[in-house]
């Protein structure tokens, strides 16, 4: 568990600058909750509660996260006990498919560490990764370039998608080859 004051660092910084477009996000998506500040708390709350027992990779994507699933929790309240809080007209509007602000923030995060991860790759490996998957340049096209044979363009790539694959899962990463 890390310091208090470690603990607090990063809330202020990682966590709660995320405060008014966390709001605006839960207004737009889940009109039925009537108090978005109560959901803000809690998801707070509970991301407090999970980074002094672990660290947190992605501290924006987390903490929609967070935030979607206690909405839901409300909505789900809102339906089963209606009467309690005047009906549930939106309720279903809020399950439209589409990207919501979670998912596009976790897509962003994964990005930038995708970035990261080519560019720490040694100059050969990062210009072969970046034609052939970035670009689409074909095979053939990438070797005659570079100055380098097909046969290298190939172990290239191979190694340098093997170092991203592992760069990522270091830092969290999941859902790009094949796992959850």
């Amino acid at each position: 568990m890390p310091p208090p004051t470690d603990q607090a660092r990063w809330f202020t910084e990682e966590v709660h600058p995320h405060d008014a477009h966390l709001k605006a996000y839960l207004r737009g998506a889940f009109p039925a909750v009537r108090d978005v500040d109560d959901v803000v708390q809690e998801s707070y709350l509970r991301i407090w509660q999970a980074r002094a027992a672990h660290p947190i990779q992605f501290a924006q994507a987390f903490l929609f996260k967070i935030a979607r699933h206690l909405a839901l929790d409300h909505v789900r309240r809102e339906k089963i006990a209606p009467f309690l809080s005047g009906g549930d007209s939106v309720a279903s509007s809020v399950l439209e498919p589409g990207p919501n602000a979670a998912d596009t923030a976790t897509s962003q995060e994964k990005l930038r560490v995708l970035a990261d991860a080519i560019e720490h790759l040694p100059a050969r490996c990062r210009q072969v990764v970046i034609l052939r998957k970035l670009q689409f340049v074909p095979q053939r096209e990438v070797a005659a370039r570079l100055g380098i044979s097909e046969k290298t363009v190939e172990a290239q790539l191979a190694r340098g998608l093997a170092r991203c694959e592992h760069y990522l899962r270091r830092r969290g990463v999941r859902g790009w080859y094949g796992d959850t």
